[in-house]
C-alpha cells in the first residue's frame, strides 16, 4: 500500500506512520509531508531516513505545489491512501491565532481534496482526522456519529469546517473520504504542551503544574496506539462518506490524571497550581464508539498501564523534550503568558 500521511512529523502522526512500518514493512510505502511547525520534529522519524519505502517532503497542506508533489508518493507512482493528520490543534494557541487554525484545519483540507479528485478514482481511501471537540460539551451521555455539531472554541470549529468539508467532497464528488473522531490521545512523542507530557515534563523539573479551574473537567482518553491501530483498520473496513468516532472508554477528570502522573514520579501534590479557567473551557467529552466495535474494533489497551508507560516514556527520553523547551523561545513566551514565569 502507498501512503500519503501529512503532518507524519508530529504526535500521532508519526506514531501512525511507525504503527504502518512496524506492522507491513516493506510492503508499505510513506510520503510523509509535514510543514514542520513548532510541534513538527521530523527526528520523531529518523531511524526510517534514507529508506527506499520512506519520503519526507517539507511543505504545507495550504499549498497546491506542496501537495501535488506529495500525490506524486515515494516514486512518482503515485498514492493509495491518503491521511490527513495535518492541523493546528492546541485550543490555547486558537484563542491567540485563530486565523492560522482557519488556514490549515480548513483551507489545507480543501487543497488535499481538490487535488485527490485528480487522483480519483485511483485512490483508495482518504481518512480525514476530526476530533471529539466539535461536538461540543455533553453533560451526560456520549456523543454518536449522527449528533449534531456544535464547537466551542476557535480550534473545534476550524476541525469542524474541515469535517464537514471531507464530507461534502464525498458526497458531490464521489471520493472514498471517511472521516474519525478521536477522543483526547496521549503515549509518546506528543509536544510539552498537551495536558500529560506538560505535567509529566514540569513534574520531573519540579517546576509547577497548571491545573485549570477545579479540575474537574471530563475528557475520555485514548492511547495513541490505539488510535493508529483504528484507522489502520478503518482503511481497510470504513465505508465511504462515513464518519465514525474512535474513543477510548477512559473517563477521567484533569484532577485525576494530575494525581496520577505525581504519583508515577513521585512527587508532591504541591507541585499543583491551580490557574484561572480557560474561556470557552468544555466541561466533558464523551463519545460512543459501537459504530467502530459493530465493524470488529475496540480499544482495548489498559490506561493505567498506558500512562505509566507513558510517564516512563519522557522520564527515560529527556534530551528528547528538554531540546523543544531550550531552544523554543515561542514556547517559553506562550508558557510565561498562560501561567506566569517560571
Amino acid at each position: 500500500m502507498r501512503y500519503l500521511v501529512t503532518g507524519g512529523a508530529g504526535f500521532i502522526g508519526s506514531n501512525f506512520i511507525r504503527h504502518i512500518f512496524n506492522k507491513y514493512g516493506s510492503d508499505a510505502q510513506v510520503v510523509n509531508l509535514d510543514k514542520l511547525t513548532y510541534a513538527g520534529i521530523r527526528e520523531n522519524l529518523a531511524e526510517y531516513e534514507g529508506k527506499k519505502n520512506y519520503r519526507f517532503l517539507h511543505g504545507d497542506i495550504a499549498k497546491q505545489e506542496d501537495v501535488a508533489e506529495a500525490y506524486k508518493g515515494v516514486d512518482g507512482t503515485g498514492v493509495d491512501v491518503v491521511v490527513n493528520f495535518a492541523a493546528e490543534t492546541h485550543v490555547d494557541r486558537s484563542l491567540m491565532e485563530a486565523g492560522t487554525f482557519i488556514e490549515t484545519d480548513v483551507h489545507g483540507v480543501l487543497v488535499l481534496l481538490e487535488e485527490a479528485r485528480k487522483h480519483a478514482p485511483k485512490l483508495r481511501r482518504f481518512v480525514q482526522i476530526s476530533t471529539d471537540e466539535v461536538y461540543g460539551s455533553i453533560e451526560t451521555g456520549s456523543f454518536v456519529e449522527g449528533d449534531p455539531l456544535n464547537p466551542r472554541n476557535p480550534y473545534s470549529a476550524s476541525k469542524a469546517g474541515g469535517d464537514r468539508m471531507a464530507y461534502a467532497y464525498a458526497q458531490t464528488y464521489d471520493l472514498p473520504v471517511i472521516v474519525t473522531r478521536a477522543s483526547n490521545n496521549f503515549g509518546p512523542f506528543q509536544y510539552p504542551e498537551k495536558l500529560i507530557p506538560l505535567f509529566v515534563t514540569n513534574a520531573i523539573d519540579n517546576q509547577p503544574l497548571p491545573l485549570y479551574g477545579d479540575g474537574k473537567n471530563i475528557r475520555d482518553w485514548l492511547f495513541v496506539d490505539d488510535h493508529c491501530a483504528a484507522i489502520d483498520f478503518l482503511i481497510g473496513k470504513g465505508e465511504n462518506s462515513e464518519t465514525y468516532n474512535i474513543g477510548g472508554g477512559n473517563e477521567r477528570e484533569n484532577r485525576e490524571i494530575t494525581f496520577k502522573i505525581l504519583e508515577i514520579l513521585g512527587k508532591p501534590e504541591s507541585l499543583i497550581k491551580r490557574v484561572a479557567d480557560r474561556v470557552g473551557h468544555d466541561r466533558r467529552y464523551s463519545l460512543d464508539s459501537e459504530k467502530l466495535a459493530a465493524l470488529g474494533f475496540r480499544c482495548d489497551t489498559n490506561f493505567d498501564q498506558a500512562l505509566e508507560r507513558t510517564v516512563r516514556w519522557y522520564a527515560d527520553n529527556e534530551p528528547w523534550w528538554r531540546a523543544i523547551k531550550e531552544r523554543s523561545a515561542e514556547y517559553k513566551a506562550y508558557y510565561d503568558k498562560q501561567y506566569g514565569a517560571k
